[in-house]
């Protein structure tokens, strides 16, 4: 690879919980890409793909939910539901996993004009793994009728823990510096649970 070549990198909140946890999961990647896609030198002229699966294996199992404790949660759902720490297809290819540019992006990126939303709705996160742009409006939704708290946990961005008594209501909030990944969790729901990548460039997924 020339020194102008882009590193990537994939990074998934799953695996680091797991990890954290002292999990025994394995997580291995098939990334597909030219060594003669170069960097982009303007924010215009992007070139080249990337493409492959992310695989983990030896994993703990997903975890249901016991929404018991709030009457409202265990109403919105017919079936079981799970934590999304792993979601993994029998031949171990995983979902919730967030890839982006690590190094040798140039060029200057402003934020979109849209909104990205997180939104609570059946007392868990959706999505449970996503990402915005340094600068980009976040609009967090409460989905639900009943209670739920935000509460970002970021290291670079500041704290916020916010809650968000009533069904549709919104708040808005922005990042200024990159960070991967933020974890966003409910105070009233301890299984709720989100992490979300903040970069300065578009080239992520």
């Amino acid at each position: 690879m020339t020194k102008k070549a882009l590193s990537l990198v994939l990074t998934s909140s799953t695996i680091l919980f797991t990890a954290g946890c002292g999990g025994g999961g394995e997580v291995s990647s098939t990334p597909q890409a030219s060594e003669s896609s170069p960097a982009p030198e303007v924010a215009t002229g992007p070139s080249g793909s990337v493409s492959g699966v992310i695989t983990y294996t030896n994993g703990d199992p997903d975890t249901e939910i016991k929404m018991a404790a709030d009457p409202t949660c265990q109403g919105l759902h017919s079936d079981a539901v799970y934590t999304e720490r792993v979601v993994a297809s029998e031949a171990g290819q995983l979902a919730n996993v967030f890839v982006y540019v690590k190094e040798g992006v140039t060029g200057s990126y402003s934020a979109p004009s849209d909104s990205m939303v997180l939104d609570q709705n059946g007392c868990q996160y959706s999505p449970h793994v996503s990402g915005v742009m340094v600068g980009q409006t976040l609009v967090i939704r409460n989905s639900d009728a009943t209670l739920h708290n935000v509460h970002a946990l970021p290291k670079n961005n500041p704290e916020f823990n916010q809650g968000q008594p009533f069904q549709n209501m919104e708040i808005e909030k922005t990042f200024d510096a990159a960070e991967v990944m933020i974890r966003f969790k409910c105070d009233v729901h301890p299984w709720m649970g989100s992490y979300m990548g903040v970069v300065e460039h578009p080239f992520f997924n």
